[in-house]
């Protein structure tokens, strides 16, 4: 009886694992789209979304913002140039932890995952003032699939679909 309750307790224990982080959902509709540097050129490449301690973080190939107005969406699929990432950090995290020339330590990376499938659509529309032209690139997510690598579990509320919009020149 002795050693069944010594078997049961250490079960018990042993199935709790809190090193592992439960993410039930992912929201960014608050946070405004961000970048570095002052303006957006085509070969911008970074675009962020912060959220106290959270980051949703694209990046895409150089040149996919084009200076030319587009027919409705240009599908991008998640791949080696277009990617979405997702991080958690120790503490909140500043545009200055993207963008500053010597990386800084603080906050630290907890969890990391990558999206493992969707597309990045991309519209582009251009805005005629007078003799300049800029162009507004709506940026949107679709179908896109969060698996956290830790516990093999999907991201099941994924609020991210209006990533946000962002001119160039």
């Amino acid at each position: 009886m002795k050693n069944l309750l010594i078997l049961l307790l250490c079960l018990a224990l042993s199935s709790c694992d809190d090193g592992n982080l439960q993410i039930e959902t992912i929201n960014f509709d608050d946070s405004d789209i961000q970048y570095c540097g002052s303006t957006v050129t085509t070969s911008t490449t970074l675009f962020f979304k912060i959220a106290e301690n959270e980051a949703l973080i694209l990046t895409i190939a150089s040149g996919t913002l084009k200076n030319e107005a587009s027919e409705g969406e240009v599908e991008y699929p998640i791949s080696s140039n277009t990617t979405l990432t997702y991080r958690i950090f120790s503490a909140n995290v500043t545009k200055n932890y993207f963008c500053d020339v010597i990386p800084v330590t603080e906050p630290t990376v907890i969890e990391e995952i990558e999206a493992q499938s969707g597309s990045v659509l991309i519209t582009t529309t251009a805005i005629v003032d007078g003799e300049n032209t800029s162009y507004e690139h709506t940026i949107r997510l679709s179908e896109i699939t969060l698996i956290n690598d830790s516990n093999n579990q999907r991201i099941t509320d994924l609020s991210i679909n209006d990533y946000g919009t962002v001119t160039t020149q």
